[in-house]
């Protein structure tokens, strides 16, 4: 799904009453942002580690509420993961993901905002676009030096 799954988020990394689900709901069900799930169902939906959530939160990107030691994930929590998630997989910094982040926080009618995460994404697709044209030309140079390989060996 996204390059961030270093484990299984089932792992050892978070056991104990801390990362247990909570009962009210554990499915996200019709409460909203009220419906509340524990650490372990949140990185189990997304695919990802416990210590990947918790990276997220010690840079401020998600705020997980506590009940006790336990952390509890609201439904805007999780959206935002996703966001987060996406943001990676299309090769944004964690930086950046923050703006993007305040621009989902913000009224979506605000201008200014979504005129910067526009420029934002016309020039993440410009940097890519680049990225393309220098590995097609690297993909022609390799392909050149294998045929010439190839045709030495015949010889």
């Amino acid at each position: 799904m996204h390059d961030l799954r270093a484990s299984n988020p089932s792992s050892a990394e978070g056991s104990g009453a801390a990362d247990t689900p909570l009962a009210n709901g554990a499915d996200g069900g019709a409460d909203g942002d009220n419906a509340l799930m524990g650490i372990q169902d949140v990185a189990r939906k997304l695919g990802v580690t416990l210590r990947t959530l918790r990276f997220y939160e010690k840079e401020g990107l998600i705020k997980p509420e506590r009940v006790g030691t336990t952390r509890v994930y609201t439904r805007r929590e999780i959206a935002r993961m996703q966001l987060i998630l996406r943001g990676k997989r299309l090769g944004f910094s964690i930086r950046e993901i923050g703006e993007f982040l305040d621009l989902y926080d913000a009224d979506p009618e605000h201008q200014e905002q979504m005129q910067r995460l526009i420029d934002k994404v016309r020039e993440r697709l410009s940097e890519l676009e680049e990225q393309r044209v220098a590995l097609e030309l690297t993909i022609e140079e390799l392909t050149v030096i294998e045929q010439e390989a190839a045709a030495r060996l015949k010889r």
